[in-house]
Parts: C-alpha cells; structure tokens; sequence
C-alpha cells in the first residue's frame, strides 16, 4: 500500500504543475493539454480505488489512519478535476464570445433583411440582469419603509384610543379592575406592535442579504 500511496500522491502533484500552465498554453495546444490532465487524474481515481481495498485490508491498528490518507488523496483530486472543468467551462464561454464579436463584426445589414437582430454580449446580459436586482431591492427597501410608517400611526393611534378610554373610564366612574384590564389590554396591543415591527425588520434584512 505504501509503494502505490506514494506514487498516486506524486501524480497527483505532476497533474496540480501541469494545472498551474493551463493558462499560459496557446489555444492551439490548450485542448491537448486537457486531454492529458483529464487522462491522468482518471488514472488516479483508478489508483484509488485499489488503494481503499488496500486500507481495508490494513491491521486495524493501521486501518483508520490508511483511509484518512486515502480519503486526503481523494479530496485532493477531486479538487483537481472540479479546477479542471472550471477552466474548460471559462474557455468555452471564452471561446463563444469572440465567435459572436466576429461574426457581428463581419455581418452586414441591408435595407430588406428581415433578420437585424445583434447577438447580445453576456457582459450586458449581466449587467442587465443586476440593474433588475437592484430595482426590486429598491422596491422591496420602500415597501418595508411603508409598512414601518404605518405601524407607527398605527401606534400613534393606539395610544389616542387608550388616552380616550382612560377619559371616558374616569367620567364614567369605571372601577379600578376594570381600569386595569383595560391597561393590561392596551399593553399587549403595544408588544404586538412592536413584534410586527422587529419582524419586518428581519424580513426586510433577509431579502437584503439574500439579494445582495
């Protein structure tokens, strides 16, 4: 098992210096390269999986120790291949880009072509997509700031109604239980205001942190 760990760790360090020139190769020869890279760290993942028989075969004074090793390698590969794709997926957007800015440069319009429409660069997509972002963040912000405004009259509200009551409570001669109910009532209106309140708060944070 050691001799094949070492060798599978000293593949996988070749495959992360190969992985270290991909963007300096010249798109003639980048392809290649790929190929060699994806064929190489096939080749680990077959190493692998003979070295995880190898561990579970290992006295069990050694066994967790050799699957810990093996389960390092593995996440070192895996990471390799993910870095791998990454690079080929930029590529190929890459790639698609200058296609279409050649060909819009290339493309002539006349005055009866019923086809005149201009392939849209992704950078403008983009930007497009994050002032729509923006704009409903925007709405989002000035419908929270209503519905605080309103809680507040509403406050402000509650407490002309309990003023009143407490008014028309002494001229009736109300006894002091009732008086107290009363009070207790108007409290509660108060802890769920304030709890409407925080929670608008916290939703309107959310949607600003989730957004953003």
């Amino acid at each position: 098992m050691e001799t094949l760990y070492h060798q599978t760790n000293k593949h996988i360090q070749e495959v992360q210096s190969l992985m270290g020139s991909l963007e300096r190769t010249d798109r003639q020869s980048v392809h290649l390269l790929e190929n060699e890279l994806r064929a190489r760290i096939d080749q680990i993942f077959n190493h692998l999986e003979r070295l995880e028989i190898l561990a579970n075969k290992e006295p069990p004074n050694r066994r967790q120790n050799g699957k810990l090793r093996v389960e390092q390698l593995k996440y070192d590969v895996q990471h390799l291949r993910t870095a791998l794709q990454n690079f080929q997926h930029r590529r190929y957007a890459r790639e698609a880009q200058e296609r279409e800015r050649e060909e819009l440069m290339s493309r002539t319009f006349t005055t009866n072509d019923s086809d005149t429409s201009i392939p849209i660069d992704e950078t403008l997509q983009l930007n497009s997509n994050l002032h729509n972002a923006h704009r409903g963040m925007d709405e989002l912000l000035g419908s929270g700031s209503g519905i605080l405004n309103g809680l507040r009259d509403q406050r402000s509200t509650l407490k002309g109604t309990h003023k009143k009551m407490l008014d028309v409570a002494n001229m009736l001669g109300l006894s002091n239980t009732v008086m107290r109910l009363i009070e207790r009532r108007a409290t509660q209106d108060k802890f769920i205001m304030i709890g409407g309140m925080l929670l608008t708060c916290v939703f309107i944070f959310l949607v600003i942190r989730y957004l953003g």
